[in-house]
């Protein structure tokens, strides 16, 4: 075990140097260094907009750098985000909802990192505790098969959503580490409040997660409820401190809302969002829909597949419950979230199904365990 772990330990290193040195510096970049600086100079917004850009420079290759300004390739929207700190300060409150995140970016800071470094290196240090996290779980799954163990970690981590959320700045490969910490919970069957505290961090780091944090306790209240014919109200208890913390964060951020979300990502990115107003109607969401779900099928095929395996495999009406759930997740953060071409934004779910696949799976077939099958 000591042997393997320590293989693992190292191989992992080596993929996160290898993705630190391939680090992508990106248009979320200046939002979330926008957050830490407002953080740390709430009344001066053009002292904010003017250090996230020069931080940027100091650390960023030339090519990223007129990337982000929108100089190269050209985009009027950024050129008009460097330039106008009304226009940047509008933009900010997209970011700021992700309270976890910029708390730990912050944490980052204060350890002595630059602004921009904090950003980009909390992405890889995230993707080091991944992998980390899923040698674990696939130990837990294939019990003293070290060697499978070994190798779907490393295959995992090479795969491009992997070293792509690894890159760039945003809190998916962060929030990833949660999401694995929760299935840990979840194949170990741990305390209801334990798994609560667990859904607290995933709704207080990612306030979007809020429909997969909720629907799984309507999961398990189901499930209890048609196992033991009682309804447990601490579950209904948890699921309201879970709304709440979600408004609460939408008020004291100052979000937009959905409505702006969407019409700046999929119809027209808004310099200054209180110039015009987010309008459009439902033809035109389903229009959006319709064209992103055509290039929704890799998504879809590996989605079903792996719902319908755990479901071919197994039996376990709980086990089945949750299939369906983290399933139905992948297309509620569609419906919300249509960006058919950025697989990372669905990864973390398509994850979670193939623990749980390999989970049965292994329950099926006893681990794999050689000496069992011979």
């Amino acid at each position: 075990m000591e042997d393997f772990l320590f293989f693992i330990l190292i191989v992992i290193s080596g993929l996160s140097f290898w993705n630190y040195n391939n680090r992508v510096y990106d248009w979320d970049m200046p939002g979330y260094i926008g957050c830490l600086y407002t953080l740390k100079f709430p009344d001066s917004p053009d002292k904010v907009r003017t250090f996230t850009y020069r931080s940027i420079k100091e650390d960023a290759p030339e090519s990223h750098y007129k990337d982000i300004l929108g100089v190269k390739p050209v985009d009027k929207a950024r050129q008009v985000f460097a330039s106008n700190t009304k226009a940047f300060s509008e933009q900010i409150p997209y970011f700021q909802i992700k309270l976890g995140y910029n708390l730990a970016i912050l944490i980052m800071y204060e350890l002595g990192f630059s602004a921009a470094m904090s950003v980009s290196f909390l992405s890889i240090f995230s993707y080091f505790i991944s992998g980390f996290l899923i040698f674990l779980i696939l130990k837990i799954i294939f019990p003293e098969n070290y060697l499978l163990t070994s190798g779907i970690t490393i295959g995992v981590m090479l795969l491009p959503p992997m070293t792509d959320m690894s890159r760039v700045a945003t809190p998916d490969m962060f929030i990833f580490q949660f999401l694995l910490v929760f299935m840990i919970g979840l194949l170990k069957k741990w305390n209801k409040w334990i798994m609560f505290l667990i859904l607290f961090g995933i709704t207080f780091t990612r306030p979007d997660y809020a429909p997969f944090t909720l629907s799984y306790l309507c999961a398990v209240l189901v499930f209890e409820y048609f196992k033991y014919k009682r309804i447990d109200f601490n579950i209904i208890i948890q699921g309201i401190v879970l709304f709440i913390l979600y408004f609460s964060i939408m008020k004291l951020c100052h979000y937009p809302g959905w409505k702006n979300l969407f019409y700046d990502s999929f119809i027209f990115r808004r310099p200054i969002i209180s110039a015009q107003p987010a309008d459009f109607g439902l033809r035109e969401y389903l229009d959006i829909l319709y064209i992103k779900i055509i290039y929704f099928k890799r998504v879809t095929v590996i989605s079903v597949g792996l719902l319908l395996g755990i479901f071919y495999l197994s039996k376990n009406w709980w086990i089945r419950i949750c299939a369906i759930f983290i399933f139905a997740n992948v297309y509620v953060k569609f419906l919300f979230f249509p960006h058919s071409s950025g697989l990372r934004f669905f990864f973390g779910f398509i994850m979670c199904l193939l623990l749980l696949f390999l989970y049965v799976l292994s329950q099926k077939y006893n681990g794999f365990k050689l000496r069992k099958i011979a």
